[in-house]
């Protein structure tokens, strides 16, 4: 799973995921990405169970670059818990996507196998 060494604090503010993305949109490393339409978190086991349904996909005829990085830590409190007594542990890293950003990218494949 994705996720950083360290990090400077353990727990983050939400923030909010607005307006379009303005870095990592153009192809860097690949002929054919996989860009964002909307807005979203993206965590680590989704990039995962992506890449691995890829990878089997095209089987050793495409090379295939992950373009994010999970880096926001999302926190939970346990289930029944009354409100209070600080913020909860950290459950996942995420990270947030705005539209037009560039997930995956894959140089190699014919363009009907990318598909």
């Amino acid at each position: 799973m994705l996720m950083p060494k360290r990090t400077k604090y353990r727990k983050m503010m939400k923030g909010r995921n607005r307006g379009y993305a303005t870095r990592g949109t153009q192809l860097t490393y690949g002929t054919i990405g996989i860009k964002a339409v909307e807005a979203g978190r993206i965590n680590s086991r989704q990039i995962e169970a992506a890449r691995i349904a890829m990878t089997r996909r095209v089987q050793r005829q495409a090379k295939i670059w992950i373009c994010v990085f999970p880096d926001k830590p999302l926190t939970k409190k346990p289930l029944e818990t009354r409100m209070g007594k600080g913020k909860g542990a950290v459950e996942e890293w995420v990270m947030n996507i705005k539209p037009g950003r560039i997930i995956f990218e894959m140089a190699g494949p014919s363009e009907a196998l990318a598909r």
